[in-house]
């Protein structure tokens, strides 16, 4: 008699790993809070990692962000991970660390929750998927936001006072040294500034101020390459004359903390005297009404600014700058930004001709064209609306054809002059 074997199949007793992912978050750039934000991350990621029945799914962390914004990149990025389903459980220590904005704050857990995410607060002791976590969590997260608008209010209030008592704010002049809350002038600072107003006075234009600058290897007053906003500010700045006008801009609200120009919502504050001027008042009202002049001269009035096919469509390949449309002696360029305003040494791309530009698009539909590459090597990368990617070359033109009628006839006047010598 033949045997019957059957096969059984018993389910997989294996434990299901919860996925714990962990938050944190300080909102201060200083050593202290950066520290604590490190011990996070370890005391987060060791506790995860021992934990029966967790899986790592990693540690996110923001620093020196406000919670009340939502373009915290870590924290977003965590979001993602939930929406692609690879966390189970989000462990943070605080409401106050995951958001004070309360309507931003339920948005999120409420869209975890659909996913299936739990969201623990630690200091609560709250998981948002029981059955009252939404209600409690909706009350101390009030709670965490009127803390919030507290603590910007009494902010606002010490800026506000220090403005009244003439207190300058802004500690990153060039210049000068911020010292139990007054300007001390740095002299080879304020010697690089007086050179800046004598070379604005002489005629010199700010980008080839900044040019001279770089050239001569001066930084900023923050380390950096010297561009024509940062002459414009240090030629615009009225607190080198030794005054200060103070609240010129202000924060719209304690949640958007966006900066608005003060054009009159609030008082602004006129103090003089505050400080040792490194510019007397006259000079700084010829650079002032030099501005004016300048402007009124290269100003078109009543003609909009034309925008060209390649405007912000064309990238450098050596740096990532957009190139600009500059008209030069030889022509019609675009330009990479870097190059034009720093020189070979910073940037080693290549101007291209307009003409060649229009050539080697002239075959492609208009509006199709989504980008463009400038690279070494005369080679341009095209990419169209479907994606693809056409790459085009040219060759430079010779020396005589680039040159320009009236070049070529000033050339011939230097050579017949030179003959008659």
């Amino acid at each position: 008699m033949g045997r019957n074997i059957e096969t059984v199949h018993f389910p997989d007793t294996t434990p299901k790993l919860k996925r714990v992912a962990a938050y944190a978050r300080v909102s201060s750039g200083k050593d202290a809070m950066l520290h604590s934000l490190s011990a996070q991350i370890s005391e987060y990621s060791s506790r995860i990692q021992n934990h029966p029945g967790w899986q790592y799914a990693g540690v996110y962390a923001d620093e020196a962000k406000t919670g009340t914004k939502d373009s915290r990149e870590n924290f977003q990025r965590l979001v993602a991970e939930c929406r692609a389903g690879n966390v189970d459980m989000v462990i943070t220590k605080s409401i106050s660390r995951f958001a004070r904005n309360t309507v931003t704050l339920l948005e999120t857990v409420r869209e975890l929750k659909a996913l299936g995410v739990d969201v623990f607060f630690e200091e609560q002791n709250i998981h948002t998927l029981s059955g009252n976590g939404e209600v409690m969590m909706s009350i101390l997260a009030s709670f965490a936001q009127a803390e919030s608008q507290s603590a910007s209010e009494n902010q606002k209030w010490r800026i506000r006072k220090n403005f009244e008592e003439g207190k300058p704010w802004d500690g990153t002049l060039l210049g000068y040294r911020m010292q139990n809350g007054k300007y001390i002038v740095v002299p080879e600072e304020a010697e690089l500034v007086r050179r800046i107003y004598s070379l604005y006075l002489s005629g010199k234009g700010v980008e080839a101020i900044a040019k001279i600058l770089n050239a001569d290897g001066l930084k900023t007053r923050l380390n950096g390459q010297w561009s024509k906003s940062s002459v414009s500010s240090v030629l615009k700045n009225y607190s080198y004359t030794g005054n200060l006008i103070l609240q010129k801009t202000y924060r719209e609200n304690y949640l958007t903390k966006r900066t608005l120009k003060n054009d009159g919502v609030l008082p602004k504050y006129h103090a003089q005297g505050t400080h040792d001027p490194i510019i007397d008042i006259d000079t700084w009202n010829a650079v002032q009404k030099e501005f004016t002049r300048r402007a009124e001269k290269h100003a078109h009035r009543g003609v909009k600014q034309k925008s060209y096919p390649f405007t912000g469509i064309i990238t450098c390949g050596c740096c990532g700058k957009h190139y600009h449309r500059k008209v030069t002696h030889a022509g019609v360029v675009w330009i990479c930004d870097t190059y034009n305003h720093f020189g070979k040494d910073a940037c080693p791309s290549k101007a291209v001709p307009e003409p060649v530009l229009e050539r080697l698009a002239g075959d492609i539909a208009p509006g199709e064209i989504t980008a463009v590459r400038a690279e070494n090597g005369n080679r341009l990368v095209i990419t169209t609306a479907d994606g693809s990617e056409i790459v085009k070359r040219w060759q430079d033109r010779s020396r005589a054809e680039s040159w320009t009628p009236e070049m070529k006839e000033a050339a011939r006047q230097k050579a017949l002059a030179r003959s008659k010598a």
